[in-house]
């Protein structure tokens, strides 16, 4: 699978907007031409009537080819003096026809029942959109990511600058050669060190490729699940939502509230995509230890066995920033 239903939906939405609204613009062009020229007003009823006359001429039963050639005369002679109104008013010769964004698909999206491709990039633009409402995507980017912050002292032979610049160029690897069979991450250290700027700079990239990307912080997914397993939400279907999508990046892991049902969604989200062979990108302050204590041996030994850990080092940049900005 690609995008969601949802991402789907909500593209197919926008581009029904799209039409309705050519067609309601071409209204008000035809408003203006008729009220510059009743001419041109006559002309284009006489050719909405052509296929109307036509089929009169078929029923008819007489010499079809020869009325059937007048009427394809009379049309071309009805156009071309309909052109020669459009140029005297200044007008396109498409004047009186639906202006599309897309010429090739006329904004339905598909082409003989190909995607076309304005559909796709629709598809992508979508996506991004909708990830960015619940995430700073559009400044967490790898341009913006910037290694200033982590200190270049060394410590038995390498700097915190050192290792997240590492952690830098593996993480603009991933994201260069991502596909649905990239291995996933646990993104693992201390608040503040770029673990959710670093997985968002992934998924823009992911997005940008047209893969099917969902962003969560964990107190909001597991809550959500929750109220679903229950029924005390009206929406359904998150669950499967999580396992469809090309690639899951659960933030914040640890933060969320503990409970039986945590655990147990937790386990049953990584071992469904690990058994479907779907990337996973979960971040967590948390150390193995602590995540032990929190969920349980059995969870702890599936994140480690089935994520490749990378491990973010340095102070809080967040409060770096601030005191930069303070001028401390």
């Amino acid at each position: 699978m690609g995008y969601s239903r949802q991402i789907y939906r909500e593209a197919e939405r926008r581009l029904e907007i799209k039409r309705i609204k050519s067609e309601q613009e071409l209204d008000k062009r035809r408003e203006l031409l008729f009220a510059r020229s009743k001419r041109a007003e006559k002309i284009t009823y006489e050719l909405a009537h052509t296929t109307v006359l036509a089929a009169h001429i078929v029923l008819a039963r007489g010499n079809v080819r020869e009325e059937v050639e007048k009427l394809r005369e009379k049309n071309i002679a009805l156009r071309m003096e309909l052109y020669g109104i459009l140029d005297k008013l200044g007008l396109p010769e498409n004047y009186l026809e639906e202006w599309h964004d897309c010429d090739k698909c006329n904004d339905t999206g598909y082409i003989d029942g190909k995607m076309c491709r304005c559909m796709r990039s629709l598809l992508r633009s979508t996506a991004y959109e909708q990830l960015n409402r619940s995430s700073p995507l559009s400044i967490s980017d790898f341009d913006s990511f910037s290694l200033e912050y982590y200190s270049d002292k060394k410590d038995g032979g390498q700097s915190p600058r050192d290792i997240m610049a590492r952690v830098l160029s593996f993480c603009k690897k991933y994201a260069d050669s991502f596909s649905t069979g990239s291995r996933s991450l646990l993104f693992q250290g201390g608040p503040g060190l770029g673990k959710t700027h670093l997985s968002l700079a992934i998924a823009g990239k992911a997005i940008e490729k047209g893969y099917g990307v969902i962003y969560v912080s964990a107190p909001v997914i597991f809550s959500q699940l929750e109220k679903e397993h229950f029924g005390r939400n009206e929406g359904t279907g998150t669950q499967q939502y999580l396992l469809d999508c090309d690639l899951l990046i659960i933030d914040d892991l640890g933060t969320e509230f503990p409970s039986k049902f945590t655990v147990s969604a937790l386990y049953s989200l990584i071992n469904s995509r690990t058994m479907s062979s779907k990337p996973t990108i979960i971040s967590t302050n948390l150390t193995l230890s602590e995540l032990q204590d929190t969920y349980s041996f059995r969870i702890v030994s599936r994140i480690i066995g089935m994520l490749s850990r990378v491990g973010f080092v340095g102070n809080d940049i967040r409060q770096l920033k601030n005191k930069k900005h303070k001028g401390e």
